[in-house]
Order: C-alpha cells, then structure tokens, then sequence
C-alpha cells in the first residue's frame, strides 16, 4: 500500500481557483514514485468516478475534455508530490477529488479532499 495524502481543496466562487496537492508517503522512493504515472480522478455527488489529469513518469499528460486549458497537472519527483492546479472554476467542478498512483500494474489511491465552487 502506498498512502497517498491530498491537499488543498474547500470552497471558492466561480472562476477562481485552487491548488490541490498529493503526497505519497516515504514507504515509496523516490525512484519508484518518478517513474510511476499519477492522476487526479474526481467524484461528484450521484455520479461515477471520473479521470481528471493524468502524468506519466515522463511528464506526459493528458486531461478530460471538461478540463482542458482550465486545469495543468504538475508533478515533483524530489518531493514525491503531484499537483493539480485548477483555474476558472466552475460549480460543475464540485467534486471529492482523489489523488491516485499507479505503480506497476497494481493502483493505489488517496482519501480524497472536497472541492466546492458556488455560483
């Protein structure tokens, strides 16, 4: 198990922002964590869980479609932290965002934190 600690949500108005932050835990190195792909997936109320942002160990990324060009996914291998910086946001963003790590073929996931938008 790879814990995974989330970070950074709570409650904005439309079109402002947040940052949300990941940290896995010292139990995975560094190495491991660097070449693993992280991702940010969310779940709103009544609704299945959904992808967000995802970035490979190389830095690639890919973002859903309801995201793109309003949230950039980060990643810092020496603090073994991934971020998801979130801009203009909008009341249909509200979710419990979870952070995940896939390492290997085997995926371990975060507690989650809340992310509010008001109109």
């Amino acid at each position: 198990q790879v814990p995974l600690v989330e970070s950074g949500g709570g409650l904005v108005q439309a079109g402002g922002s947040l940052r949300l932050s990941c940290i896995a835990s010292g139990t995975i190195s560094r190495i491991i964590f660097s070449i693993s792909t992280m991702g940010w997936y969310r779940q709103a109320p009544g609704k299945q869980r959904e992808s967000v942002a995802n970035i490979t160990g190389r830095g690639s990324t890919t973002y859903d479609d309801s995201v793109k060009g309003r949230f950039t996914i980060s990643r810092d291998n020496a603090k073994n932290t991934v971020y998801l910086q979130m801009n203009s946001l909008k009341p249909t963003d509200t979710a419990v965002y979870y952070c995940r790590i896939l390492v290997g073929n085997v995926e371990h996931w975060g507690q989650g934190t809340l992310v509010t938008v008001s109109s």
